[in-house]
């Protein structure tokens, strides 16, 4: 029996009781072990009364039908739980659980991770060098070339930087990194969709206007392109950014978009399906999708967070996992 293992996220936040309500109504639809802290999920059961058996686990095959398992990490009282604020031990046991999660699928303890969201700025506190989860897992897992795919039924898009400013992102924009992105986002897309067609987006307006608005495109983004071409990787580009999305999403041309940072990607994205967005790791030797969206401190155990994006992260682990294992 495969099992996949959930990380709770930072405890101040809304992914204990994402966790809580998805499991108590049956919407997580595989077998799945909890990492995290005992003494946070019981008292979030308690107060949204959520009714969910819990059991501590030493291992993920412990997990017993019936009761969510936990791997505990012990590092949290009920009375140390801060919801909505800042704590830098609530910060510190988030990263633990994703550490601990990552070496069990490293294992292969557990088929697939699946992350639900931690705050960066928390975790900072006990953690100064912590960028993001990607990042953390990347360097766990001995895995320089990690990026971020985003998958949504209306788009999929990967991105050739992340979690860096926009001065630094447009300095990565490199020939390297950029194919690198694509064989990526080919493979993982391939594994997704039978034919897959794949644009790659310009960096500059108008995708620099053959050099009159910038010369990323033609020094390092389409060379990366007619590179991919000649593997026969089904890619075109690099095509506006302005135009790129409407070709994919309303014209189905293509199924999926390499975007040069993070928020050319993630802008169009959540506007088109915020709630149900899952977030992929590309380029590591494991499997780990996560829900795409924050902590939200504003309506943190308030019983009101959607459980769509947890659900449909760990439907699409499942896929990939299978693929994985094919």
């Amino acid at each position: 029996m495969n099992v996949f293992g959930i990380t709770m996220g930072d405890s101040s936040g809304v992914g204990p009781e994402i966790l809580l309500r998805s499991w108590a109504a049956g919407e997580l639809r595989h077998p799945v072990v909890a990492y995290g802290d005992l003494a946070v999920l019981a008292e979030c059961n308690r107060r949204l009364d959520c009714g969910v058996p819990l059991r501590p686990v030493s291992i993920p095959a412990e997990a017993r039908e019936g009761t969510l398992g936990v791997i505990d990490s012990g590092m949290l009282r009920a009375d140390e739980i801060l919801p909505g604020r800042i704590s830098m031990r609530s910060g510190a046991a988030a990263r633990a659980s994703v550490v601990a999660a990552t070496t069990a699928a490293l294992a292969g303890e557990i088929a697939a991770m699946v992350t639900l969201p931690m705050n960066k700025e928390a975790t900072q506190l006990s953690d100064p060098d912590f960028v993001g989860h990607t990042e953390l897992i990347g360097a766990i897992c001995g895995a320089p070339d990690v990026t971020i795919m985003l998958v949504s039924d209306h788009l999929i898009v990967t991105h050739v930087t992340t979690h860096v400013s926009l001065a630094e992102a447009i300095r990565r924009v490199k020939q390297p990194r950029v194919r690198r992105i694509i064989e990526l986002t080919c493979a993982a897309v391939s594994r997704l969709k039978e034919n897959a067609r794949i644009a790659v987006a310009g960096l500059n307006p108008h995708a620099g206007e053959n050099g009159l608005f910038g010369r990323e495109e033609l020094e390092e983004i389409r060379p990366a392109v007619e590179w991919a071409c000649a593997q026969g990787m089904p890619v075109e580009g690099p095509l506006p950014a302005d135009t790129v999305f409407y070709m994919a999403v309303r014209q189905k041309r293509f199924d999926a978009i390499v975007c040069m940072y993070h928020d050319q990607g993630h802008v169009p994205l959540k506007l088109l399906d915020f709630e149900s967005g899952v977030n992929v790791a590309l380029g590591l030797p494991i499997v780990r999708t996560s829900v795409d969206h924050g902590t939200a401190f504003d309506i943190a155990w308030k019983g009101v967070a959607s459980t769509r994006s947890l659900v449909s992260a760990l439907d699409l682990a499942a896929r990939l996992a299978e693929g994985k294992g094919g």
